[in-house]
């Protein structure tokens, strides 16, 4: 190598090298430290608040066992779901899902409703107004008259006296996540009465912490999902991350007074990666969808609101309405059977990305794959081979072109030594030569390209659907995390020292912090150069060489699922190109080392 271009290699592999270093130690590092130290000032903060009363009162939040004791309440224990009711107000503000839970050891199950004096405090409900008249509000007296325990198949009912109007709100849930409020509002006053029904969501605190608490492993990781507003009025999907919706900023869509109106059904809610909670009011009827932007001026919670349209209820007489509240997982076949009983569009809930027309195919496919083979592991295996099978003919050309460059190389390397002085004539010679032969030196690229948009739409699907979460297959346990093994416990054989350990020390977990799937990445991909044609440059060559250990880093920190999809995928792709160019009569690096190794065999049984 000579001088300046072994200073140049070195120069380009020090770059690569600083990213990836770089990336760990001003993102990932930075990222972990403030969690793990936020987790330590809540677990200072509770311990002072169990031992000393006046200390949580400076402090801020309560513990969650001290609110859940101070309001009365009704218990939920349903198919889905467990929690309670605070009869104050009717809320629904302490709700955690039975089937899925905060790790893959399935301890802690996810909760994500709390009452608002704790930290995190997140609740839904409706209330009822008579013009600017709150006749059921925030925090209004409701008594419990009928049934025990919120079940499946039990209903119970709650009532309010409220002036010249009396309330009673039958609560169900179904199966899953959506709760039914069925409210039959009676007048008792002299009067009419023209109400209207308020669907209220509110979220308090800082909605990252809030992650943070709700699902740690979602919170801590990078992505495209969609986490803030999220509803569908009038057919149109409606959306805003939560920095600007904090901000106040205008929504697409919405009109001068801060409202989306909607005559055909829809729903309106707040969405996290894998969680939702959603109002959704009588579809019969038109409503207004709203942020509460009053509230976040006086730095008070974020409030997402609908309104229905204004009923009149005679003196005497009494009207009955349902409106429903979704809080729970965005699981696609919950999502599908709502959408399917007239909820539009309910599975956008599901954030599909603006290339929902690849991503949405995609898990449909994986889906349905999984329905037969019984693992998404699996899944995602034979999914690669459906997707390879429409680019066979894209391959075939793009290798067989390749086959013949790589038959070109001496031809080449002699037009490169004879015209060095002269750049120009040499090109021309190079046009001349492909053009001669029929080989195309960018025919190698089309495939690339293909699988670029392949690539991301499966990486998104990994990443939001809820099915990918805590799926295993074979050692791993989580084919939406990154590959759990590490070199630095010599993948598991050291059982004292997990990969999670090696991969969180400073700087130097990122290399021994490699996993199983990482390495065979980088080394089918170090299998599919070795049939590729080098370029001419002794530059670019090299540093192509280093790709696969770069690439092995890169992809250390991708889910296990996507860089399995891409190690399968190199398979097969070298088992299509190696054939093709053996059938062209070109001889691969493989080739060379099996005839090698037979050589020696069988000189030494001679």
């Amino acid at each position: 190598m000579e001088p300046q271009e072994q200073r140049n290699f070195l120069i380009a592999m020090a770059a690569m090298i600083a990213f990836v270093f770089l990336y760990q130690f001003f993102v990932m590092e930075p990222a972990q430290k403030r969690y793990e130290a936020q987790e330590a000032a809540r677990a200072a903060a509770e311990q002072v608040a169990g031992t000393d009363t006046g200390a949580a009162a400076v402090l801020g939040p309560k513990p969650l066992e001290e609110a859940l004791a101070e309001d009365g309440r009704v218990k939920i224990d349903a198919n889905s779901v467990d929690g309670t009711i605070r009869l104050a107000g009717a809320r629904i503000d302490d709700l955690s899902f039975k089937q899925h839970y905060t790790t893959v050891e399935r301890v802690t199950e996810i909760r994500l409703l709390r009452p608002e004096a704790t930290e995190g405090g997140y609740f839904g409900t409706y209330y009822w107004a008579d013009g600017s008249t709150l006749l059921a509000g925030r925090n209004s007296a409701w008594t419990q008259v009928a049934g025990d325990t919120l079940t499946t198949a039990t209903p119970v009912t709650l009532r309010l006296e409220a002036e010249g109007m009396t309330i009673d709100r039958e609560i169900s849930v179904d199966e899953n996540y959506m709760f039914t409020f069925r409210d039959t509002l009676t007048n008792t006053s002299a009067a009419a009465r023209n109400v209207r029904a308020i669907g209220s969501i509110e979220r308090h605190g800082d909605w990252k912490r809030f992650l943070e608490i709700t699902d740690p492993a979602s919170a801590t990781s990078g992505g495209p999902a969609h986490l803030g507003l999220m509803g569908v009025v009038d057919s149109e999907l409606r959306l805003q991350k939560y920095k600007p919706l904090l901000q106040s900023k205008k929504i697409s869509g919405e009109a001068q007074d801060g409202t989306f109106f909607s005559d055909e059904g829809g729903w309106w809610g707040l969405t996290d990666m894998y969680w939702m909670g959603a109002l959704v009011p009588e579809q019969t009827r038109a409503f207004t969808a709203s942020v509460n932007r009053a509230s976040l001026a006086r730095n008070g919670p974020l409030e997402v609101r609908t309104e229905g349209a204004a009923v009149e209820i005679a003196p005497g007489a009494s009207i009955t309405a349902e409106n429903r509240f979704f809080a729970g997982a965005k699981e696609f076949e919950v999502l599908q059977g709502y959408e399917k009983s007239g909820l539009p569009r309910f599975v956008d809930a599901i954030d599909w990305g603006w290339a929902y027309f690849l991503t949405k195919p995609f898990f449909y496919v994986l889906h349905w794959l999984n329905g037969y083979l019984g693992s998404f592991g699996w899944s995602i295996l034979a999914f690669t081979v459906l997707v390879k099978l429409p680019l066979v003919p894209l391959y075939n050309a793009s290798f067989k072109s390749m086959a013949k460059l790589k038959k070109l190389q001496e031809p080449m390397k002699q037009l490169n030594e004879r015209f060095a002085a002269d750049p120009q004539r040499k090109q021309q010679e190079l046009m001349k030569l492909y053009k001669e032969e029929g080989a195309n030196p960018i025919g190698g690229c089309l495939p690339i390209l293909a699988t670029i948009p392949i690539f991301y739409a499966l990486y998104k699907v990994l990443y939001i659907s809820l099915e990918m979460r805590h799926a295993p297959f074979a050692y791993v346990k989580d084919l939406s995390a990154p590959d759990p093994t590490a070199i630095g416990n010599l993948f598991g054989l050291i059982p004292f020292w997990s990969g999670a350990d090696v991969k969180s020390i400073p700087i130097i977990g990122i290399i021994i912090g490699i996993g199983i799937l990482p390495i065979l990445y980088g080394a089918t991909m170090a299998a599919l150069q070795s049939l590729s044609p080098p370029p001419p440059d002794k530059m670019q060559a090299r540093i192509i060489m280093a790709m696969p250990i770069v690439f092995m880093f890169v992809f250390g920190g991708f889910a296990a699922g996507l860089v399995m999809y891409w190690v399968w995928s190199n398979v097969l792709t070298f088992i299509q190109q190696y054939i093709i160019m053996r059938m062209n009569g070109v001889e691969t690096e493989l080739g060379k080392f099996v005839a090698t190794r037979l050589g020696l065999k069988k000189a030494q049984a001679e």
